[in-house]
């Protein structure tokens, strides 16, 4: 705060100094910083600071961080965590095993009454743990261990042969990740949202997905088992909906306080026009009334036109992936429409 920067509102992590052609941003992680800005000036300026308040180390342009590799390349940043997705094979005694071509056996539905025998629970909470960093990078996977992070508490060995199944995508797609593509124009912030209709065979609960992109580039996605039983595919979708509408909206004041500019409004697509009708209508009806009032937020969102919902076909709704096990025709389609692909590099971390 000293050399004056201001913490974001809406990231408490990102802190910024400056205006226009000279700002300035640092992403801070306990000691480990990131500094982003377009005036190289402003950036050799502050960590000539920092150097001169405390010890410290200039590793250059932005390579590891927080286990994610990235390396930019003409007009790319490409992000993978290969090197953390071998480590899981080899702690897991999979680095050897025969790679599969989807995370999960399509239509695959698991119980935690199941009557196989438990399984050691210690271990399977260990892989699943880090299965879960690995969708940072590895949206592709986040239903899948999604689903199988349910049944922590009691593993089986059904259970586990789910989480083996990720394990031998993983080493079959070891190389994957994300390349983000600059942009020539100002990108736009879209949402896509999706839930499947009493997925989960204990609860009858749906599972809502949901991925924004800005521009091409996806910059946010997560699949969730919802809080409530859904009474209709329509309510699944807008329970599916509030979430979204909540992600967006702090991405949307996070890029306008980046920007220093008003939040803009923001896309969300939908591939039920009954969950497009709800929002729109105040009225309660049979349908709808019994619906908590936690879940109408996306409905205040659209009556002030921070939001603006539209359809899309299903053949078109990328969230299908973060709400369902599908075939692999569909899931390589899919994987490659969210932005998970080959990540080539000239080096290895």
């Amino acid at each position: 705060m000293s050399l004056g920067f201001r913490r974001c509102d809406f990231e408490h992590a990102v802190y910024a100094r400056g205006e226009g052609t000279h700002r300035l941003l640092v992403g801070v992680y306990v000691d480990d910083l990131i500094i982003t800005g377009s005036d190289a000036v402003e950036i050799d300026r502050f960590k000539a600071e920092m150097k001169s308040l405390f010890r410290m180390s200039d590793l250059g342009l932005l390579c590891f961080y927080l286990g994610i590799e990235v390396e930019q390349v003409a007009g790319s940043t490409r992000m993978t965590q290969s090197a953390f997705a071998r480590r899981i094979l080899e702690k897991a005694g999979m680095q050897d095993c025969n790679a599969c071509a989807t995370p999960m056996e399509q239509r695959l539905k698991l119980s935690n009454h199941s009557d196989a025998p438990p399984v050691d629970s210690t271990g399977y909470r260990s892989i699943v743990g880090s299965l879960r960093y690995l969708v940072h990078t590895r949206s592709d996977i986040a239903f899948a261990v999604g689903y199988v992070s349910r049944f922590m508490e009691a593993p089986t060995a059904e259970h586990e042969a789910a989480v083996k199944r990720i394990l031998r995508y993983i080493a079959g797609t070891i190389d994957y990740g994300i390349i983000y593509q600059r942009s020539e124009t100002p990108a736009t912030l879209v949402g896509f949202f999706d839930a499947d209709m009493a997925g989960d065979v204990d609860t009858r609960k749906s599972t809502s997905g949901v991925m924004f992109f800005l521009g091409s580039n996806p910059v946010s996605w997560q699949s969730q088992k919802q809080k409530v039983v859904a009474l209709s595919s329509c309510e699944a979708e807008y329970i599916a909906a509030r979430t979204a509408a909540c992600q967006g909206v702090w991405m949307a004041q996070l890029l306008g306080e980046i920007n220093q500019a008003q939040p803009d409004v923001f896309k969300l697509m939908v591939d039920n026009k009954s969950a497009i009708a709800l929002s729109k209508n105040p009225v309660f009806h049979d349908c709808s009334k019994h619906i908590a009032t936690r879940y109408h937020y996306i409905r205040e969102c659209v009556e002030e036109g921070r939001v603006q919902l539209e359809f899309t076909g299903t053949a078109d709704q990328v969230a299908d992936i973060l709400t369902k096990s599908l075939g692999r025709v569909r899931f390589e389609e899919l994987r490659s429409r969210i932005g998970v692909s080959e990540v080539s590099r000239g080096h290895k971390v």
